[in-house]
């Protein structure tokens, strides 16, 4: 049996990471996957937030680890990281420095393998109505929503190419990524959630611009068409914090595939914990 837990959207909170490492000491996980977003919000742009560390992954999350990792040796997990939408690009160098000395994996645009199953990452997300654009690309066309902003446009903490800003898509990436691979025991860790699924429901009801109303499921239409057509073993999302309230639920079935999201929104911390080889036992718990 292969028990993992998963949470996303943490941004930076230390009791939500200190609730999630106390769970992995008490129950000592398999594996544990994150879906992004892992740092305070408009860090690294505009300096340290409140108390947090200006460095939060080489002051705060690296020893945190590294800490768990010397109370529990050989039981300490596998852990899986990818960045979100809210994450600078800038500190992606730190999580490489975690991944260096064994506190985590760093799988965005990667494949890995756990035990017979493929783990793939994957942290880009739709254009947003947000500024930070280190994450974000054009879905399946060069099309923007009603009252969001361009991936050409907005701020970066890491320079980009214009050939990539305005010819790159999701959805190429993920043909890219899969590639030829058998997807029958793929995982794929999304920060972005599927479109028009229970996952991607966001709080714009009645919300318009310039008189044009807004489509309250925000998610990518190619992670979607992706799931439909590959049909993974499973897949991960985080992103819109208001989904599970909005909707009443936590997880979706696309075709055969099942999607579980840990957003939440709330002081607590959402944690999903399932089984690798029993997935509809799977439960998401507020801490």
């Amino acid at each position: 049996m292969t028990s993992c837990f998963f949470v996303s959207d943490l941004h930076g909170d230390g009791q939500k990471y200190q609730k999630l490492l106390d769970a992995v000491r008490r129950e000592m996980p398999k594996a544990v996957f994150f879906g992004g977003d892992l740092l305070p919000p408009g860090l690294g742009l505009f300096g340290s937030i409140g108390r947090a560390p200006a460095n939060f992954i080489e002051e705060y999350l690296i020893p945190q680890f590294a800490s768990t990792r010397e109370k529990l040796g050989d039981a300490y997990p596998r852990s899986f990281v990818i960045m979100g939408n809210d994450d600078p690009r800038v500190f992606e160098s730190s999580l490489r420095q975690g991944e260096a000395i064994g506190v985590w994996e760093y799988v965005n645009q990667k494949k890995t393998r756990l035990g017979r199953f493929q783990i793939y990452g994957y942290s880009f997300v739709p254009p947003t109505p947000f500024l930070m654009k280190d994450w974000e690309r054009y879905d399946v066309s060069r099309y923007v929503d009603p009252g969001c902003v361009s991936p050409e446009e907005g701020l970066r903490s890491v320079s980009a190419s214009d050939q990539e800003k305005r010819d790159s898509t999701i959805k190429d990436d993920l043909d890219r990524l899969l590639g030829d691979d058998d997807p029958r025991e793929a995982v794929f860790l999304f920060h972005a959630p599927p479109h028009d699924s229970n996952l991607d429901r966001a709080a714009l009801d009645g919300r318009t611009v310039e008189h044009v109303p807004l489509d309250v499921h925000v998610g990518s239409i190619a992670i979607r068409r992706f799931i439909e057509a590959r049909q993974p073993y499973l897949t991960l999302h985080g992103h819109v914090h208001e989904c599970a309230r909005l909707t009443g639920t936590w997880r979706d079935l696309i075709g055969r595939t099942p999607a579980f999201s840990a957003a939440h929104g709330g002081p607590e911390l959402a944690l999903v914990r399932f089984d690798l080889e029993n997935l509809d036992s799977a439960t998401r718990q507020l801490i």
